[in-house]
């Protein structure tokens, strides 16, 4: 079975740095081509277990909370935050733009971890970055965690939650931005801001998805 001895390299060939449309202040390695690097994957990495390539899109729940926080850099001057599943490290490199003193990524993909680095350092900003499934541990030691694009999958959502449930008994504000994904949690969301954004058309039902950032709230009794 072929391998990729370079992901970094691999990232660099596969897309092209440019900005965010959305949040322009920020700019990302993007695939150029939608479906040709996702059939890549389906087609050759797929046969080496890799995931499809989240880290080289924009999505629409990242982006709007890139540019809620880009908005209202107050929310995170100072402060350490978490991007949390961050794909290509958007929310936590916009955060760092608006002042946010640190921010930790977190991500099950190699892929994008590499990404986020690269990323990070397009921007010249840094951040530390970490390939792990943390969902069934303790809660990151931080100030804000941020989460874009989550739920859609009814496990990975189920997961996702109760790990924010925890995250928000130690005192911990959870933000979410989502474009209304099947397994969104509608009833414990308090709204912060809404986004027309721009997105891949070939990899949503439209090129442009209304979205939202909101605040997450506790879970209330039984």
């Amino acid at each position: 079975m072929k391998r990729i001895t370079d992901p970094r390299a691999f990232i660099e060939a596969e897309t092209r740095a440019k900005p965010v449309p959305h949040a322009e202040e920020v700019r990302l390695y993007l695939a150029d081509e939608a479906m040709d690097l996702w059939q890549k994957t389906e087609d050759e990495l797929g046969e080496m277990g890799l995931p499809p390539p989240f880290w080289a899109f924009a999505w629409a729940g990242g982006q709007a909370l890139a540019r809620y926080v880009l908005d209202t850099p107050d929310l995170v001057a100072g402060k350490s935050v978490s991007d949390f599943a961050c794909g290509s490290g958007l929310v936590g490199i916009a955060a760092l733009l608006a002042g946010a003193q640190s921010c930790h990524a977190v991500d099950i993909d190699s892929f994008a971890i590499e990404a986020t680095l690269l990323n990070a350092a397009l921007n010249g900003v840094t951040l530390s970055a970490e390939q792990a499934d943390i969902t069934g541990g303790d809660p990151l030691e931080t100030d804000l965690l941020f989460c874009g694009d989550v739920f859609y999958d009814k496990n990975m959502a189920d997961k996702v939650l109760a790990f924010l449930d925890r995250t928000m008994e130690r005192g911990t504000p959870v933000l979410v931005g989502d474009p209304g994904r099947s397994y969104l949690p509608k009833n414990r969301l308090e709204l912060l801001a809404t986004y027309h954004v721009p997105v891949v058309g070939a990899l949503e039902d439209n090129e442009i998805k209304k979205t939202s950032v909101y605040r997450l709230l506790p879970k209330t009794g039984a």
